[in-house]
């Protein structure tokens, strides 16, 4: 069982930056492949980034490549979204979730209560 923790989110102007963090409880969190997803009002939730296990890897959906990076700490439990050169389109709730599988795909068993961020023009 993994619990997650979202925190970072908040009103932000166009071309801003916000870092979101997802903290995870439990000692296995270094077992689990990590993801942020995001859900527009009236829009499906959506894929944005996935970084592996140890780290060494990245999968990130298109409309964000070159804007947003994902990290993580596993000494710390904790895994980070950094989000640049915000737009308006990237308004959205923001979800942390965690998958024992290898694949980006999934599926990803646990998620977070989310975190808002709003991007103004």
């Amino acid at each position: 069982q993994v619990q997650l923790v979202e925190s970072g989110g908040g009103l932000v102007q166009a071309g801003g930056s916000l870092r979101l963090s997802c903290a995870a409880s439990g000692r296995t969190f270094s077992t689990y492949t990590m993801g942020w997803f995001r859900q527009a009002p009236g829009k499906e939730r959506e894929f944005v980034l996935a970084i592996s296990r140890s780290g060494g890897s990245t999968n990130g959906a298109a409309s964000v490549k070159g804007r947003f990076t994902i990290s993580r700490d596993n000494a710390k439990n904790t895994v980070f979204l950094q989000m640049n050169s915000l737009k308006p389109e990237d308004t959205a709730v923001y979800y942390c979730a965690a998958t024992s599988a290898i694949v980006w795909s999934g599926p990803y068993d646990y998620w977070g209560q989310g975190t808002q961020v709003t991007v103004s023009s």
